[in-house]
């Protein structure tokens, strides 16, 4: 078996990159004081652990399978094109996501919860998707598979992902619904949750 095309590994380098950027975003953000929270719903739990399950999957190594393993359609300009697709559309999914974190400022949480004096952030990226951290964080899934190469795993991590995405997004939504009504409803149905045109 021949070994991964240069294009391949530039694309596998950048999107590593790209996830260094990802988890800085999260783990570097600026630490708001504690927040009260005024609902919260732990039943969100079951959709990060599918989303959680779905990333495992989507870079696992298979054994005893070549790493980047050559794929004969990807090489030369093909190759190149394709890794610059991969890499922009996971630096893309990392700035998506690092926006919508700075704009919910101390409203941004791991589970779904409304705080005491909860705003209804509709601007910035909020008014091309309702949930653009999720749609960040399904594109450097799409971005990561596809740089992997093992195009089995990513089908099978993409469902899972997305059960786990609509979980997510229905529990954290009854909540802003429950506490902005007509106002949310109206957001609602200007503004895609996820996917324009899709979902």
């Amino acid at each position: 078996m021949s070994n991964p095309t240069t294009s391949a590994l530039a694309g596998f380098a950048g999107v590593v990159l790209c996830w260094i950027a990802f988890v800085a975003v999260f783990a570097l953000r600026k630490k708001s004081p504690q927040q009260t929270d005024a609902k919260r719903d732990r039943r969100a739990v079951l959709g990060i652990a599918l989303q959680g399950a779905a990333y495992f999957i989507g870079l696992f190594q298979p054994p005893h399978q070549p790493f980047l393993p050559p794929v004969g359609a990807l090489t030369g300009s093909a190759g190149i094109v394709f890794a610059l697709f991969t890499v922009a559309l996971a630096a893309g999914s990392v700035w998506l996501a690092g926006a919508a974190v700075r704009r919910l400022g101390k409203q941004w949480a791991y589970q779904a919860r409304v705080v005491e004096g909860h705003e209804l952030i509709k601007d910035g990226p909020y008014a091309y998707v309702r949930n653009p951290i999720y749609t960040g964080m399904l594109g450097i899934l799409i971005a990561s598979g596809l740089a992997m190469e093992h195009w089995i795993a990513l089908l099978i991590a993409l469902p899972i992902f997305m059960i786990g995405l609509v979980i997510r997004v229905r529990i954290e939504e009854k909540l802003l619904r429950a506490v902005f009504g007509a106002e949310f409803d109206d957001y609602a149905k200007r503004v895609p949750a996820v996917i324009p045109a899709i979902y």
